[in-house]
């Protein structure tokens, strides 16, 4: 009856772009070819420095490599998982350093924007309202809500920022009757 004996050693040689290096055992002796298939598949990538025990075996060559390896000082409830191969681990990748705060820039842009015009269109119809009062005709909430009841641009500016209950901003952009009377961005 023959026993096989495990051997120990030490990863001392490791590509992880072609996934395979070489252990040198701890008793002594030649290097030992290792690919990346004899590892746990635990998660983890093999590192240099990491103590490891294993068996034997000859390929196809007559060549010595590695199999059924362990590696003592892990055990699958304390093990932290190995490293994705790639980008180091703690780093963040492309999309979380240039994209996201691309991102985050246009929406404060964009909320400023809107936030502007929401600001500027109040002053526009102001400016339409003191116009107009100062002429003959001055408008006054008396009930109208809906666009078709109103005769200018002006008037409907005028209708939505002072009378309650108007009906004439579907979009809520304050401007209204943007299909009747406020087609143009400047029209009064």
């Amino acid at each position: 009856m023959h026993f096989n004996m495990r051997i120990e050693g030490t990863l001392t040689k490791w590509n992880d772009d072609r996934g395979f290096g070489f252990i040198t055992p701890t008793q002594g002796g030649p290097e030992v070819f290792v690919h990346i298939s004899a590892f746990p598949r635990d998660g983890r990538r093999p590192t240099i420095g990491e103590r490891l025990t294993f068996d034997i075996e000859n390929d196809s060559g007559g060549k010595k490599r590695a199999k059924n390896l362990h590696c003592p000082g892990l055990t699958t409830a304390s093990s932290t998982p190995r490293p994705k191969p790639g980008r180091p681990r703690g780093k963040p990748g492309f999309f979380v350093r240039r994209v996201v705060p691309l991102v985050f820039v246009v929406a404060a842009a964009y909320y400023a924007y809107s936030e502007y015009l929401r600001r500027a269109d109040p002053q526009t119809a102001n400016t339409a309202q003191s116009g107009d009062q100062t002429g003959s005709t001055a408008f006054l909430c008396d009930g109208r809500i809906h666009c078709s009841q109103m005769n200018s641009c002006a008037e409907a500016r005028f209708f939505l920022q002072n009378c309650p209950d108007v009906q004439m901003d579907g979009d809520h952009d304050n401007v209204p009757c943007e299909q009747q009377l406020c087609r143009d961005a400047f029209a009064r």
